[in-house]
């Protein structure tokens, strides 16, 4: 089937009313819970062959993380569909007003490879509690996930309600040719301005979920046995290859070394003397990627302290701690997407708080700190996607916090109703009544209607 096809047989599935019901986009969600659970052990082993992903990962970030938002959505969404009166100001009295949300209609989702489950299946369950139909274009760079993910939606859904479209760029190129009513994509910034570019020509709206370099700051009073736990656990999950891990490390001069002894200690408790025999650590997506990452620790100017080691033959990459980086060494260029960790040291918040809003906005940003006014003056001062205070990633793991960017990290939030709302237009409606109107409305003006003009307008 090709994409002219799909995009005329989703349209007119659209037209007829059918997504729109709270009943159908109940028995929707629910099909999907039950498949992905039927699903379960073919989804574990296309994530390890694609990432070498234990199935406790799997679970933890990409398959539990989707059945979670199902199960929050559905008991909700009836409250979400209604509509919402707000107040009518008294130009408009008498009258009532309304926000009424309502679907796109057909929406294109671009899935990334690092996660390729958790980011295909979570925008897709915003767009069907909408009451949109969707095409999902997954990455061809982890084609058994792609495959298992075609698999579950194909036996499913209808492909004139949901489809997924697999294949490499040209793939994509040909969905973003075609009109769609909203598009959802997830991945690099470089990309996501093609993508914005593309919307562009239809005047379509998107919602960009990019990256960026998200800083991790340790002030002098963290709990260090903490924080490092936490900062080796979000910055090695997925072998350093998610959007939200801590880019690099800010630590305070006073704490330093005992922050990184403590880090040395933690990847070795993680992983083992030998990371590349760990059932729990995996590998990177691609020989590109691989090169890619290379290039940026050999031209890095610090000191590796721990790791180093790689084999481009298995994509294997252990977890590397750089000492000693600068702001300008080349691995501060480019967000590093993958198990590097530059180290820099710093002796006031000030100046970090200056260095950081100099450069674009982060997805993310980390502090470890107990003090409240330092929290608030990083917080307050520094625009960034969103963050934790004393962990890392944990944001995204609530469905209670909308998910985002901002400026070169992206455009638009989702997870919970900010899902939904994603994926919704909301219409404002104002009904009149058959009363008396406001003398102010119509000609002739006079004195009398100019005073009561800037009475209800002050």
């Amino acid at each position: 089937m090709n994409i002219e096809t799909i995009v005329a047989d989703q349209n007119e599935f659209y037209r007829s009313g059918a997504t729109r019901p709270l009943a159908f986009r109940r028995k929707q969600l629910q099909r999907l819970k039950d498949a992905i659970h039927r699903s379960e052990a073919k989804i574990f082993e296309a994530l390890h062959r694609d990432l070498a992903k234990s199935s406790y990962e799997a679970y933890l970030s990409e398959v539990g993380f989707v059945l979670d938002e199902i199960r929050f959505t559905l008991p909700r969404l009836s409250r979400w569909m209604k509509s919402r009166r707000v107040r009518t100001p008294l130009l408009g009295f008498p009258g009532a007003s309304r926000r009424i949300p309502e679907p796109y209609g057909q929406v294109l989702i671009i899935a990334p490879w690092n996660y390729p489950f958790q980011l295909a299946i979570s925008p897709l369950i915003g767009a069907v509690a909408a009451g949109n139909c969707c095409v999902v274009k997954p990455s061809e760079l982890s084609p058994r996930t792609s495959a298992v993910l075609a698999g579950i939606v194909r036996d499913t859904f209808p492909p004139e309600y949901v489809t997924v479209v697999e294949g490499g760029p040209e793939a994509s190129i040909a969905l973003l040719e075609t009109r769609f009513d909203k598009i959802f994509f997830t991945g690099s910034t470089r990309i996501g301005r093609k993508v914005m570019t593309a919307a562009a020509r239809h005047l379509t709206p998107v919602t960009l979920e990019l990256g960026g370099k998200s800083p991790c700051i340790v002030a002098e009073d963290a709990d260090l046995p903490l924080a490092s736990r936490r900062i080796v656990s979000g910055k090695f999950m997925n072998t350093g290859q998610t959007c939200i891990a801590p880019d690099f490390l800010l630590v305070h001069k006073a704490i330093k070394e005992p922050l990184l002894a403590k880090i040395l200690s933690d990847i070795k408790s993680f992983f083992g003397d030998t990371p590349r025999l760990s059932p729990d650590y995996g590998r990177i997506i691609s020989r590109q990627h691989f090169d890619r990452l290379a290039g940026l620790m050999d031209g890095c100017r610090g000191t590796i302290i721990t790791g180093g080691d790689r084999d481009r033959e298995t994509r294997y990459m252990a977890p590397t701690v750089l000492d000693n980086v600068e702001w300008d060494d080349p691995i501060m260029e480019e967000e590093i997407f993958g198990p590097l960790l530059p180290v820099m040291r710093f002796d006031r918040i000030a100046s970090i708080q200056k260095e950081i809003s100099q450069r674009p906005k982060p997805l993310a940003l980390y502090l470890f700190t107990k003090n409240r006014k330092t929290e608030h003056q990083l917080v307050t001062n520094l625009s960034f996607g969103g963050g934790c205070i004393n962990d890392t990633l944990l944001h995204i793991a609530t469905p209670y916090l909308p998910f985002g960017g901002v400026g070169d990290s992206g455009t638009g939030q989702y997870h919970g109703k900010a899902s939904f709302d994603t994926f919704s237009h909301t219409k404002s409606v104002m009904k009149r009544y058959f009363l008396p109107e406001p003398p102010v409305r119509y000609p002739p003006y006079g004195k009398r209607s100019s005073r009561l003009l800037r009475w209800l307008l002050r």
